[in-house]
């Protein structure tokens, strides 16, 4: 136990958080965890498994199944901890002065275990509505699980009428977040000797070309069009990795970058990366096959996930701010799978959620036990809304 005092959801996050569900390992242990869970409890739960059969989402409804109501979502896949140097275990949850610690704590299994500690709220209430739980996969590596999920979930019920994305946002409603496009280049050159170089085509200065035309995008973009509700208020672009070459004294044949574009709702992400590709084409190969017609540069797509932009008076923001007993809401730079449910299903959304996301993603990672007990406050309005 971790402390008698602690909701009902740390306990429950205790155990999710004991599942190691980094997004390159199966997350089918923590499902069937789930299932478990719901089975014990008489709710029936569809598994939609992947193409390999070794991750699924997995969906569940509580309530009514012929009118619409809400999706409580939220994805199990945390990120690696690999080089991350961590006070505690980071596959144990640990309570230390009102924090809980361990990988996926803040993002975002509190917000699952929230939801799970509900359901037995959920069965003894009377129901008018139904909420449905949305458990997806490989969220973390460009939310790539969720659509499926989200085309059985319309297929098999009336459009929902609200989606909350429990997200950390410190239970503050957020309405906006940007698209996202990310692209890996291949550049390949003619290697030799390095005192021969100009007979060769390096690929890592001609990587570097292309890392500093993504810089310049940048720069121009920052010039651009703007909404100061977000966090960072413009368009950005950014190079993340960049790998080549094998000694000092060769002409090193190959180079690999990454880079995104974080958009702006209403922008064109991938018109910003097709900027990129032609620059490639016309300014760069030339000069390289100019040398040597087998060098060029191949891109491959990484991740590509839409943006979110609710309306500050749509009926999910009014509730979603009701619920949560707040006036404000917010708009954010990182990417969640809201924007797909609007995409794929026309579902009105919001993230809201417990934790702060400048808690995710690093060591000791932790979630404030206080911000369990508002969203599980959030939940206890929600149960009162779905059986009016």
């Amino acid at each position: 136990m971790l402390q008698p005092a602690a909701p009902r959801s740390a306990e429950i996050l205790k155990d999710l958080v004991g599942f190691d569900t980094t997004s390159r390992n199966s997350n089918l242990a923590l499902i069937a965890h789930v299932e478990a869970f719901f089975a014990k409890r008489g709710v029936a739960t569809t598994r939609i498994p992947d193409e390999t059969g070794e991750k699924a989402n997995l969906i569940a409804t509580i309530g009514p199944k012929d009118v619409p109501g809400f999706v409580l979502s939220g994805h199990t896949d945390v990120v690696p901890v690999d080089g991350q140097d961590w006070a505690s275990d980071p596959f144990a949850l640990t309570l230390r002065e009102g924090r809980l610690y361990g990988r996926g704590s803040c993002d975002m299994k509190g917000f699952l275990a929230c939801i799970m500690a509900k359901v037995d709220d959920m069965l003894a209430a009377d129901l008018k509505a139904p909420i449905h739980f949305a458990f997806s996969y490989d969220e973390e590596v460009g939310c790539k699980g969720v659509p499926s999920l989200i085309e059985h979930l319309i297929a098999t019920h009336p459009l929902p009428r609200a989606c909350f994305v429990g997200e950390p946002t410190e239970m503050q409603v957020v309405i906006g977040h940007k698209a996202k496009r990310s692209y890996r280049a291949i550049v390949t050159g003619r290697t030799c000797h390095s005192s021969l170089a100009p007979e060769g085509v390096n690929a890592v200065e001609h990587a570097a070309r292309l890392i500093v035309k993504i810089r310049e995008m940048g720069l121009e973009l920052a010039e651009g069009p703007s909404d100061p509700l977000y966090d960072v208020p413009v368009t950005t672009s950014h190079t993340g990795t960049v790998s080549g070459g094998t000694a000092l004294n060769i002409v090193p044949d190959r180079c690999e970058l990454a880079f995104e574009f974080r958009v702006l709702p209403g922008e064109d992400g991938d018109a910003l990366v097709g900027e990129v590709m032609r620059f490639a084409r016309e300014e760069i190969e030339p000069e390289m096959q100019a040398r040597a017609p087998e060098t060029g540069i191949a891109f491959e797509q990484i991740s590509s996930f839409p943006g979110l932009d609710t309306a500050a008076d749509a009926e999910v923001t009014r509730l979603a701010k009701r619920l949560a007993g707040r006036n404000d809401h917010a708009k954010v730079a990182y990417g969640t799978e809201g924007g797909r449910f609007v995409e794929i299903g026309a579902i009105p959304t919001v993230v809201v959620g417990p934790g702060s996301i400048g808690q995710a993603h690093k060591a000791d990672e932790f979630i404030e036990v206080s911000e369990l007990v508002k969203c599980e406050t959030f939940l206890d309005r929600l149960i009162e809304e779905a059986s009016a």
